[in-house]
C-alpha cells in the first residue's frame, strides 16, 4: 500500500521557519515528481512547490519564492519543505503529492492537483503576526 505521511508542521511566529517531511512507503519514489499543496480555510487547494524526478527540477508558487525550498532525499525516499521567513499568510494544511512513475507532463501541468496521483493527509502549518 503507497502512503505518504507529512510532518514537521507546528505553530510559529511570522518570522520563523519550519520544515516538513513527507515520508513514502509503499514503493520507491526516486521515479515520481514530488510536489507540496496547500489549503487554509475557506479557500481552494493551491500549488505550493514541486521536483521533478529526473533532473531534480524544481517551481515554486510565486507566493512563497525566495522563501521555501523543495528538496529530496531519494535514499530515504523522502521529500522535505524548508519554509523560511513565514507569513500568516502561509497558514493552511500542507500536503504532500506524488505522481505515478516517471511522469512526462510538463513543467506546468506539475502545477495542478490533477497531475498527482497519490497524496499525504496534510500537516497544519500555524503562523501567528
Amino acid at each position: 500500500q503507497v502512503r505518504l505521511v507529512e510532518s514537521g508542521g507546528g505553530l510559529v511566529q511570522a518570522g520563523g521557519s519550519l520544515r516538513l517531511s513527507c515520508a513514502a512507503s509503499g514503493r520507491t519514489f526516486s521515479s515520481s515528481a514530488m510536489g507540496w499543496f496547500r489549503q487554509a480555510p475557506g479557500k481552494e487547494r493551491e500549488f505550493v512547490s514541486s521536483m521533478t524526478w529526473s533532473a531534480g527540477r524544481t517551481y515554486y508558487a510565486d507566493s512563497v519564492k525566495g522563501r521555501f525550498t523543495i528538496s529530496r532525499d531519494n535514499a530515504k525516499n523522502t521529500v522535505y519543505l524548508q519554509m523560511n521567513s513565514l507569513k500568516p499568510e502561509d497558514t493552511a494544511v500542507y500536503y504532500c503529492a506524488a505522481t505515478a512513475p516517471y511522469y512526462r507532463g510538463s513543467s506546468g501541468t506539475l502545477r495542478g492537483a490533477v497531475a498527482y496521483d497519490y497524496w499525504g493527509q496534510g500537516t497544519q502549518v500555524t503562523v501567528s503576526s
